[in-house]
């Protein structure tokens, strides 16, 4: 069935909370129309409420998407396009992070933080593309991390998820930028989301008490929980304002705290800021 609505149409993953839940309230706020995923649906009150205080609720539709279930996606894209004609904006958002030293994560820890943060994102991309190539138009924007760009410890498996969506992200730019598809990276720093408690793992052997790792994994989280996080509302305008530009940038920094470590990381030598990093986050 069509809606009728002329809006543009907006996909969103993971819009449970943080990032994704404040982007589909600002997109709707612009006039987009917004598709707005999450893998429960029993966690949808947050977002319900932000719609309805932005007076927006008419203009986001809630539906179900687990971005691990590749078989599914195609369905779900297809249901879409018979509700509302054309897919305008992807953004996607959904994830998490593994915590743990190297040394202590199982394969299986690592392998799922890439099937979410990575694959996920590669097999909703590939099922929205056949449709913004006849479209001739569209924006797939990808929630990275300066943790894309600059490898960090204890959060190996999600930095090295994100380095790879990086990678895969600016070859897909230039595959399909002559085909009217803008594909762009937004990078943040340390914002207030669910990353850092809900939708944080800790590997298992955290917890086994077989872990050599633990005084100093005690010492770090401490002293990540003392660094100041910043309203992720700023994120979400940016995403918004990225939506409706009709010639996005690749890449977008977005904090303090993700531009000055990649400049430190260009500037000094590398045994300096390995120094650095280690002294700062309590764990040489």
């Amino acid at each position: 069935m069509s809606t009728g609505y002329n809006n543009p149409v907006a996909v969103v993953t993971g819009s449970s909370s943080g990032f994704g839940l404040l982007t589909s309230v600002e997109l709707a706020k612009a006039g987009f129309r917004v598709v707005a995923t999450m893998r429960d649906l029993g966690r949808r009150e947050l977002l319900d409420k932000g719609a309805h205080s932005a007076g927006v609720s008419a203009n986001i539709d809630i539906r179900q998407l687990d971005i691990t279930n590749f078989a599914g996606m195609p369905e779900v894209v297809e249901r879409v396009m018979r509700d509302y004609g054309r897919i305008d904006v992807l953004l996607n958002n959904a994830g998490f992070a593994v915590a743990g030293f190297i040394e202590d994560l199982k394969l299986e820890e690592i392998r799922l933080q890439f099937e979410t943060n990575f694959f996920g994102h590669v097999a909703l991309t590939k099922a929205v593309l056949p449709i913004m190539r006849q479209q001739r138009s569209g924006h797939i924007i990808m929630v990275s991390s300066i943790s894309g760009l600059h490898g960090s410890p204890t959060i190996s498996s999600y930095s090295a998820s994100k380095h790879a969506l990086e990678g895969w992200s600016e070859s897909l730019r230039i595959e399909v930028n002559s085909l009217g598809i803008k594909v762009v990276l937004v990078e943040p720093g340390s914002f207030q989301t669910d990353i850092w408690t809900r939708n944080a793992r800790i590997g298992e052997k955290a917890f086994d008490g077989t872990s050599l790792n633990r005084e100093r994994g005690e010492r770090m989280r401490d002293r990540i929980q003392q660094l100041p996080k910043k309203d992720p509302i700023a994120v979400a305008r940016l995403i918004a304002n990225i939506a409706q530009d009709p010639n996005p940038k690749l890449r977008y920094l977005i904090g303090n705290d993700a531009h000055v470590p990649l400049w430190l990381k260009r500037l000094l030598p590398w045994k300096w800021h390995e120094k650095l990093i280690a002294r700062a986050l309590k764990i040489d």
